[in-house]
């Protein structure tokens, strides 16, 4: 009788590779790659399955400590490489990686059609705001005012919010986290594993060399209670240190408000209840910012849908001859020419 061994349960050390990782001492990048190792040995994944794609920028550099397959591509171009990825073998376990820069300026593009395509992959977009590998030029999501090489009397541009620019890419799975928060992020790229299409995920991330507490107007711990919520599915949008404070939404203006439960006779009854289905209330919730409205983090949106690898499978199946191809009859098939 033959006996089937199950796999090895693998751990986080498993997904480690052998390589030297070399991001600047204090880089957010090193707790993230923690967060996505722990998260691959929780949901089972096999190394032989499994493919990280990047571009280029610090970030880019996550295949090389991954112990999976991987690949180190060009400029902005990881999406489409990951498309044909999936294409080729609908099989494999996709993961791409991706910084503020390449994602938004140099690979906006090609970001917008994986979105709408909703090929079956995990989209990471780091964001710590600059051009790090470069040494600190300004980026899409850097702030009106940011000093840079670049910028040297202040940016001009206004900057682009990586969640609301997948919302309206049309994602079918949008969430968000924290580097620094491992009892969060790895629940939140579980969460975008599971999801059959593309999860785009954003990870605020700090940069220790050009960028360095960009985030801490509500990532730091004297304030994050009232500058962060985290949302969950079907319960109640809640915030503050005792959960004292809610989200209400304003009929008459369509718009988000922050709220203390038991003042002006607001009760808990008036709070917002979080669906992740609903695409207005996500985008409602990814334009929040501190410090009028906390930051929204977790499933802001997942709405699953059918996925674009599945509708090509579809499509070359119904176009395929039932009878086995004949190589020797095609080549006879429509005009032939004799060449003396």
């Amino acid at each position: 009788m033959n006996v089937v061994t199950p796999p090895e349960k693998l751990t986080p050390k498993d997904f480690a590779t052998d390589q030297e990782v070399r991001w600047c001492p204090g880089c957010g990048d090193y707790a993230i790659l923690k967060g996505v190792q722990k998260t691959l040995a929780d949901i089972g994944a096999r190394p032989e399955n499994t493919v990280f794609v990047s571009g280029i920028g610090c970030a880019a550099r996550f295949p090389y400590y991954v112990k999976t397959y991987g690949f180190h591509t060009i400029h902005g171009r990881a999406p489409a490489f990951a498309t044909g990825l999936k294409l080729a073998n609908p099989g494999l376990d996709i993961w791409v990686v991706s910084g503020d820069g390449d994602a938004l300026s140099i690979g906006g593009n090609h970001l917008f059609h994986l979105l709408r395509r909703n090929v079956d992959l995990q989209f990471l977009l780091f964001n710590n705001e600059i051009y790090g590998l470069t040494k600190g030029q300004y980026s899409p999501t850097s702030r009106q005012g940011t000093r840079s090489p670049s910028t040297p009397w202040g940016s001009l541009d206004n900057p682009a919010s990586a969640t609301v620019f997948a919302l309206g890419s049309g994602a079918r799975f949008v969430a968000r986290g924290i580097d620094s928060n491992q009892k969060h992020l790895p629940d939140v790229l579980a969460r975008a594993h599971a999801h059959k299409g593309t999860s785009f995920v954003e990870i605020f991330q700090n940069c220790k060399v050009y960028n360095d507490g960009v985030f801490e107007n509500f990532t730091a711990r004297d304030v994050a209670s009232d500058r962060q919520i985290y949302v969950e599915h079907g319960k109640p949008l809640t915030f503050g240190k005792d959960g004292e404070k809610g989200l209400r939404l304003n009929t008459q203006t369509l718009s988000l408000e922050a709220v203390v439960i038991g003042e002006n006779g607001v009760n808990e009854s008036d709070i917002l209840v979080h669906d992740e289905t609903n695409r207005m209330i996500a985008t409602l919730l990814a334009h929040m910012e501190p410090p009028a409205l906390p930051v929204a983090l977790g499933v802001l949106y997942s709405a699953p849908g059918q996925s674009y690898d599945d509708e090509v499978g579809d499509l070359v199946r119904s176009h395929t001859p039932a009878e086995k191809p004949d190589f020797n009859k095609l080549l006879r098939a429509g005009r032939t020419w004799t060449v003396d």
